[in-house]
C-alpha cells in the first residue's frame, strides 16, 4: 500500500494529537471524523518522533510535537475534567439520571464517588494531631468535678 500524501493541515492535526498522548488508533479515528480522511494507524504512528517509524520525520514536525507536548503538560486548565467542579457536575448529572431510571445502586455509587471527590466527606475520620503534627489542645472541661466527702460510708 502506498503512503497517503497528507497536507500540512492533516499532519499538524496528527502531530498535535499524538503530542497530547492520543493513541495512533484514536488519532486515526479523529482524522476520519474531523477531516474526513482515512489514515492508517501505522501512518499516524510515523508522525510520532518517539517511535522508530518516525525516523524520517521532518525537523519542523518534531519541533511542533515537542512544543505541543510541553504546552499540553503545562496547561491542564484547558482540560475540563481536570477541575473538581466539572467532575462533580458530571457526577451529579449521572446520579440524577440513575435515580430517574430507578438504578439506586448506581446512584449510590455515584454519590459515594462524589463524596470522595470532595474529600472523604462521607467518612467519620478524625484528626488525631493538631496543626503541623503538634498535639491537639486539651479541651477545658465545662463541668467542675467535686469529690464528695466520705463521711464514713462506703
Amino acid at each position: 500500500m502506498a503512503k497517503a500524501k497528507l497536507n500540512d493541515e492533516v499532519k499538524t492535526f496528527i502531530v498535535q494529537a499524538l503530542a497530547c498522548f492520543d493513541s495512533p488508533s484514536t488519532v486515526a479515528a479523529s482524522v476520519k471524523r474531523e477531516l474526513g480522511i482515512d489514515v492508517s494507524r501505522q501512518l499516524v504512528e510515523s508522525h510520532d518522533p518517539n517511535k522508530k517509524a518516525a525516523s524520517g520525520l521532518a525537523p519542523k514536525w518534531r519541533v511542533l510535537f515537542e512544543e505541543t507536548r510541553k504546552a499540553f503538560l503545562e496547561d491542564t486548565a484547558s482540560i475540563g475534567i481536570s477541575h473538581r467542579a466539572v467532575r462533580l457536575r458530571a457526577l451529579q448529572r449521572m446520579a440524577d439520571k440513575a435515580e430517574t431510571m430507578g438504578n439506586m445502586s448506581l446512584a449510590a455509587q455515584l454519590h459515594k464517588q462524589a463524596a470522595e471527590e470532595v474529600g472523604n466527606a462521607y467518612t467519620n475520620r478524625r484528626e488525631l494531631t493538631g496543626k503541623d503534627g503538634k498535639d491537639l489542645p486539651v479541651p477545658v472541661s465545662p463541668v467542675t468535678i467535686f469529690q464528695l466527702p466520705d463521711n464514713g460510708r462506703s
